[in-house]
């Protein structure tokens, strides 16, 4: 499995200011990082840092998660899917079998009713 390859001209960048503690510097300059993955649609948000360049740094690293999340539950519904697939199969072998017993049985009874009759004496 590789790891999720992320491309410069995918990501749409906007920068906005802060809001929360900080000071005057938050109230300012746009140091708060709005991040967009555009083929994906995931957008995420970063203000922990009162410098913009930290900022995009750990938004790129928190998209980055998020994507990563994205895909392996992709992969999760994928191979729950195919589990399920082959239990289907399986069950329908078990009943098939479940049949062929069903019929054998059938099939004993009525070559038991074939068999000749003994009388005895005492009846």
């Amino acid at each position: 499995m590789g790891r999720v390859g992320l491309r410069e001209h995918d990501l749409e960048e906007r920068f906005v200011r802060s809001s929360g503690p900080g000071g005057q510097r938050v109230n300012k300059v746009s140091t708060c990082v709005i991040l967009r993955h555009r083929p994906s649609g995931i957008e995420v948000r970063c203000q922990q840092e009162r410098s913009q360049a930290l900022n995009r740094f750990l938004a790129r690293r928190l998209l980055l998660a998020r994507l990563e999340a994205q895909r392996r539950e992709r992969l999760h519904v994928e191979a729950q899917r195919l589990a399920r697939i082959r239990q289907e199969r399986r069950r329908r072998s078990e009943r098939v079998k479940a049949k062929l017993l069903r019929e054998k049985r059938l099939t004993a009874e009525k070559k038991s009713l074939r068999r000749e009759v003994k009388w005895h004496a005492w009846e």
